[in-house]
């Protein structure tokens, strides 16, 4: 089983498929993918990006990040929406180092869960649509990406620990994250050690906090977001084998 999909530039594209259901489905290969930032697609990458035969992308940043950064090239017949899920932008390099880093990134995702709730259902909304290969992505594919991740498997019923061993996985590209950050803020030092990094923890620490305050990642969904079954069969239909 290969999750992560080889670009020269994409540090952390994956395929969210093989996923086991508590009812006995599995999360269909090659149907949904994450990843960081698809402005940096061109050439070779582009090129392996377009034979992946992917109809939507969902840009999950800030209009100012892709207009600083850029967004993915034009393609032909591709749908493109930008939904900015995070209303309180922060600057991870400058977080202080001496917070508890992996629950002052889980307050985070708190925030995004409660601030970004219309545009969390667009996104729903559209991978129920039936627009697929789809995929969502936002700077590094961690943080906003794998908080949507969560979400979406945890309403086709995946476990939570096959949810955080997803969001862990990005520890694979941390290293290359921070060459690429350093890279392009050669001026800047990087004060967060934790900068780049995806422990089990952060999602582990989320998800309680939902089950905590909603009862269950269902309940948040459908009490904050406004999702009803109807849109949680659509998932179903499109996602599960």
């Amino acid at each position: 089983m290969r999750r992560h999909v080889a670009f020269d530039q994409l540090r952390n594209f994956r395929d969210l498929g093989g996923y086991y259901t508590a009812d006995g489905h599995t999360v269909r290969w090659g149907r949904l993918y994450r990843s960081d930032s698809l402005g940096k697609l061109q050439g070779r990458d582009l090129a392996r990006f377009q034979e992946l035969g992917i109809q939507t992308v969902i840009d999950l940043r800030y209009p100012w990040e892709i207009a600083g950064k850029g967004r993915i090239p034009h393609i032909d017949g591709l749908t493109y929406l930008n939904l900015s899920i995070e209303h309180r932008p922060y600057d991870q390099a400058e977080i202080d180092p001496t917070l508890d880093p992996w629950r002052y990134l889980a307050d985070r995702y708190a925030e995004v869960a409660t601030d970004g709730a219309g545009e969390l259902r667009q996104a729903l909304e559209t991978i129920a649509s039936g627009q697929h290969p789809l995929v969502f992505h936002c700077a590094s594919g961690k943080d906003r990406t794998g908080l949507l991740a969560g979400l979406v498997l945890a309403l086709l019923e995946v476990s939570e620990e096959q949810i955080i061993e997803d969001f862990a996985l990005t520890e694979l590209a941390t290293e290359q994250l921070i060459t690429d950050w350093k890279a392009a803020h050669p001026e800047r030092a990087l004060n967060w050690p934790g900068y780049g990094r995806a422990p089990a923890e952060i999602m582990r620490l989320f998800l309680a906090d939902l089950n905590a305050e909603y009862g269950s990642v269902r309940a948040y969904a459908t009490d904050r977001l406004g999702v009803d079954d109807t849109l949680i069969d659509a998932l179903r239909g499109q996602l599960l084998d």
